[in-house]
């Protein structure tokens, strides 16, 4: 009896982490899937029912957006069914979310007016430069994500962790510590 292994399709390579290169046989499938995300987001960003636009955004998600989470917005996502959002999480006005690498916003995370959540990126190399390079993003309980701030892939902001306002976070914040800057620093712990 031979054994068919099912070779993983484009988004659960995305990820795992894989690197994907512009003549990828599916990265197609990439550019389909953010129009049918446009589809949707065109619809939530023109309502002001805070209950459509959890309704909207869980089908985007393909995760039910918890009563406790309020929306505000314009909000851009360019995949969506990468990203988790818990419980009593606030995310404010013109907030953008690359999520082909994912990313988890744990409860109790608030994210202040146009913040940038940014799991995909692309490599140095002119050579490469066209493929594309993702890492999971992972915000934890009760962070604070300050206005404007940008959250590189591959980044953990750690519980209770504050990103200040204008801030690149392009490495792991620890629990309980204020960051600012660019590139963002460790400024204090709370």
């Amino acid at each position: 009896m031979k054994v068919e292994i099912k070779k993983a399709d484009i988004f659960e390579r995305l990820l795992r982490g894989e690197t994907i290169p512009p003549n990828h046989p599916e990265a197609h499938k990439m550019i389909e899937a953010s129009f049918a995300t446009k589809k949707l987001l065109v619809r939530m960003n023109s309502t002001s029912d805070p209950n459509e636009v959890r309704n909207l955004l869980s089908q985007i998600t393909g995760m039910e957006i918890d009563a406790s989470t309020t929306v505000f917005t314009p909000l851009y996502i360019n995949y969506g069914k990468h990203t988790k959002i818990g419980k009593s999480v606030f995310i404010n006005f013109d907030c953008t979310f690359l999520d082909l690498g994912g990313i988890t916003i744990e409860d109790g995370v608030l994210i202040a007016p146009k913040v940038s959540l940014l799991s995909e990126g692309h490599p140095v190399s002119p050579e490469s430069r066209h493929s594309l390079m993702v890492g999971h993003i992972h915000i934890k309980k009760n962070a604070w994500i300050g206005a404007n701030a940008i959250i590189l892939q591959g980044v953990t902001i750690g519980e209770n962790a504050v990103v200040a306002a204008g801030a690149v976070v392009s490495k792991n914040v620890p629990d309980n510590t204020i960051v600012g800057g660019i590139p963002a620093k460790i400024i204090k712990a709370i």
